[in-house]
């Protein structure tokens, strides 16, 4: 049970409940001290009007009137005596012995509210009864000044019956107002946030399922605000589950494929081995192009096998040179008699340290889809392959004279399935050259793209991250 409290009072809607009832008994006790002040001046009042009265009994006749009487009248007024001052005499009217000294005199007739604020306070938490001199204006013009002497401990129990009723009545306002107010809560902001809440739950049991998305329905502006969001990014994160779940099938079809063709390949290769050893000195030529081609080819099989498993291998750094590597990617890639030539500033003596047939496939990559581009404006264009090294790193760079990626791929420039420039391209090439490079500790970005062309830059950090085989 006391847990359940705890659980209550950390909801939103316990703290809103104490939140408004201490408020509201702030509220009313800010009223409440000017209000004793003004219940302090009327109690005084009402007796300067007995007094008053009193007096006025005695002026009307002429006959003294016995001692026994005036008691009464000055029990019933509640003062011990009564000065009236009339025409500029000042004449005692009721008397009775004072107990004790005058402690203070307060004279109504010239007081500020801050004056009366502070006597009331000062009389509300004195426990002591003293006897206090009242000075004030007679009503209905009785006089020009009444004074009378008078016992404070009366008018400290009436200021704390006063309070009392107050409080008690201050409470109820404050049950009330905080229900009303707690139920107002309930079902404008409790009741819509626990049904997004809700439907986050719902969602998050099936997030592939589109038919329990929220749909925004709330009337507050801010709550159908973050419905708003919540459905948003519910639809992306939908849309980025079913895209994976697409590449997480096409992933093991491509498996498949490769794990088949790598034995088409494999037989193949015997063949090329056989071929290799003609007499034709053409086919001799070709002969290690087509076997390099093949375990390419190969190799590329059991690396799609391994990607599809999640388990990209990690470099296997060799140390080479680029110049050559280069010119054995663009013979690869770009033929003599297309319409796009290759120009190459590698130097020949460069050598750098990376996996080579990873390297090759990043340059093969880019190559591949800067000729396409050239080719797909049907004019003649340029590849320049630059190459060489800074203090801490090794780079490449590959411009083309195409005519530049478009939005769409720029954004989603290194995302598969998202980033190809071409219709009917997938975006595949960019993404693993990027993961290639990412393997080796370097970055993969793209410098510029303009109707002039596109350029990317390859860094390869220097460091030994790696190990070198």
């Amino acid at each position: 049970m006391k847990i359940g409290r705890l659980g209550f009072f950390n909801s939103l809607s316990g703290r809103f409940l104490m939140l408004t009832v201490i408020f509201v008994i702030l509220a009313e006790l800010m009223i409440l001290v000017p209000s004793i002040a003004r219940f302090r001046e009327g109690y005084l009042q009402a007796r300067l009007e007995k007094a008053q009265i009193a007096s006025l009994a005695l002026l009307a006749t002429d006959d003294p009137i016995s001692p026994q009487l005036e008691r009464e009248l000055l029990d019933n007024a509640g003062v011990y005596n009564v000065v009236l001052r009339r025409d500029a005499v000042r004449q005692l009217v009721l008397s009775s012995p004072i107990p004790e000294p005058i402690m203070a005199t307060y004279d109504l007739r010239m007081i500020s509210h801050a004056a009366l604020i502070r006597d009331a306070v000062h009389e509300f938490f004195d426990p002591n009864a003293r006897v206090v001199r009242i000075i004030g204006s007679p009503v209905e013009q009785g006089g020009d000044l009444i004074e009378v002497a008078m016992s404070t401990r009366p008018l400290r129990a009436a200021m704390l019956d006063y309070s009392i009723r107050i409080l008690v009545i201050s409470a109820a306002i404050s049950i009330l107002t905080a229900a009303i107010l707690f139920v107002a809560v309930q079902k404008l902001m409790v009741v819509p946030i626990r049904r997004v809440v809700a439907h986050m739950a719902v969602y998050a049991e099936a997030p592939e399922d589109a038919r329990r998305m929220i749909d925004p329905s709330a009337r507050i502006l801010e709550i159908r605000e973050a419905e708003e969001a919540l459905k948003s990014m519910q639809r992306q994160l939908t849309d980025n589950l079913r895209q994976k779940e697409r590449l997480a099938q096409l992933g093991g079809a491509v498996a498949k494929i490769s794990h088949d063709l790598r034995n088409i390949l494999t037989s193949a290769q015997l063949f090329a081995d056989r071929i290799g050893a003609s007499v034709d000195p053409a086919v001799a030529r070709a002969a290690p192009k087509l076997l390099n081609s093949i375990s390419r080819a190969v190799s590329l099989c059991e690396t799609t096998l391994a990607f599809g498993k999640a388990e990209e291998p990690p470099p296997s750094l060799t140390r080479f040179s680029l110049r050559m590597l280069v010119e054995e990617v663009t013979d690869a890639e770009l033929p003599e008699d297309g319409p796009v030539t290759p120009v190459l500033d590698v130097p020949a003596s460069l050598m750098i340290r990376a996996d080579r047939e990873q390297l090759y496939r990043v340059l093969s990559n880019l190559m591949r889809n800067a000729r396409q581009a050239i080719e797909a404006t049907g004019e003649p264009g340029n590849i320049e392959i630059a190459g060489g090294e800074a203090d801490v790193e090794w780079w490449i760079r590959i411009g083309d004279t195409g005519p530049g990626l478009p939005p769409k791929a720029r954004e989603h420039l290194f995302t598969a399935f998202q980033g190809g420039a071409r219709k009917g391209g997938s975006g595949l090439g960019l993404a693993i050259a990027s993961e290639l490079v990412r393997g080796h500790g370097g970055r993969l970005e793209m410098l510029n793209s303009a109707e002039t062309g596109t350029e990317f830059l390859i860094r390869l950090p220097k460091g030994e991250t790696l190990t070198e085989a």
